[in-house]
C-alpha cells in the first residue's frame, strides 16, 4: 500500500452516487492498480420547491410556449411544479433539451412529438443555436438554486426573451453515519459538497487527509475552509478527477 506522511493509502472516499457498473467506473483502474478500497458517497441531493414557495416568485408556467430543460431533474421538478399548481400544459408547448436521451425522457409526461421537442448535443451552444431559430417565443428555464450560468450567459447574450423557474434545490445529504477518519482521501467535484460536507464535519481537521478537488471553484470552497487541496483536476495533464489522483499516487509509488 502507498505511504505519505506516515499514512497508508487504502481507502478513497468519492462523493458521488455509487456508479451500477464498477466495471465501466473510471475508478476501477485506480482500485485495480494501486489496490485501494473506494467508497461512493453523493453528498447533496435534490429536492423539489415547493408550490407554495415557488407562487411566491409570480412565474406563471402558463404564461410560456417553450421551455429549455437542462437536466432530467428539471424535466420531473417542471411537471411536478405544473401538477401541484393544477396548470394544464398546453399541447403547442416547445421543448428545448440539452441532448436526446434527456428529450427522450420527457415521455414519461408527454406525448413525444418530434416537431415540438429540439435537442443539442450535451452542449449548451448548440442548444442555444436551435433557440436563436425560435426567437419569439417566451421561454421558461426550471434550474435548481445554483444553477450552472452558462446556459444563462448565452441567453442573454442572444437577446433570448427567458424567465427562470427555480423549482428544485440542492441540500446537504445526511451524512452521519459516515466515519470521516476512515478515509485517506476524500473527492470533492462541486462547491455544493463542499458546503454539505463542512455542515455534517463541523469540526474537521484535515491532518493527513488528501482531498481532491474537481474545478476551480470546488478548489476555491475547500480553500476557503482554510483546507488544503491535495490534488487538482482538470489540469493540462489530467483532464478528469481519476486521471489527477492516478497520477498522485504514481508519483507516490515512484517515491517509496
Amino acid at each position: 500500500s502507498l505511504m505519505l506522511m506516515g499514512r497508508n493509502i487504502k481507502h478513497i472516499l468519492v462523493s458521488q452516487t455509487q456508479p451500477s457498473d464498477m466495471t465501466k467506473s473510471p475508478f476501477r483502474k485506480i482500485v485495480e492498480n494501486y489496490k485501494v478500497k473506494v467508497t461512493f458517497r453523493k453528498f447533496i441531493k435534490v429536492v423539489g420547491i415547493k408550490a407554495s414557495e415557488f407562487r411566491k416568485d409570480k412565474v406563471y408556467l402558463s404564461d410560456y410556449t417553450a421551455v429549455i430543460f437542462t437536466s432530467r431533474n428539471a424535466i420531473d421538478h417542471f411537471f411536478r411544479m405544473a401538477k401541484e399548481m393544477r396548470v394544464e400544459i398546453p399541447q403547442s408547448m416547445k421543448y428545448f433539451c440539452i441532448s436526446e436521451s434527456t428529450a427522450f425522457y420527457l415521455q414519461k409526461y408527454i406525448q413525444f412529438r418530434k416537431r415540438k421537442t429540439f435537442f443539442g448535443n450535451q452542449n449548451f451552444e448548440e442548444l442555444i443555436d436551435l433557440i436563436k431559430k425560435h426567437k419569439d417565443e417566451n421561454f421558461l428555464l426550471p434550474c435548481s438554486d445554483i444553477h450552472k450560468l452558462k446556459i444563462i450567459d448565452l441567453l442573454d447574450e442572444a437577446e433570448i426573451s427567458y424567465t427562470k423557474a427555480v423549482i428544485y434545490e440542492t441540500v446537504a445529504d445526511d451524512l452521519s453515519d459516515l466515519n470521516i477518519s476512515d478515509y485517506d482521501m476524500i473527492v470533492f467535484y462541486s462547491p455544493a459538497g463542499v458546503t454539505s460536507f463542512l455542515k455534517n464535519f463541523p469540526g474537521f481537521e484535515q491532518g493527513d487527509t488528501l482531498l481532491a478537488a474537481f474545478g476551480p471553484a470546488t478548489v476555491k470552497s475547500i480553500e476557503n475552509a482554510g483546507l488544503q487541496v491535495n490534488i487538482k483536476a482538470p489540469t493540462q495533464t489530467a483532464l478528469s478527477m481519476t486521471a489527477a489522483i492516478e497520477e498522485y499516487l504514481k508519483s507516490l509509488k515512484k517515491r517509496k
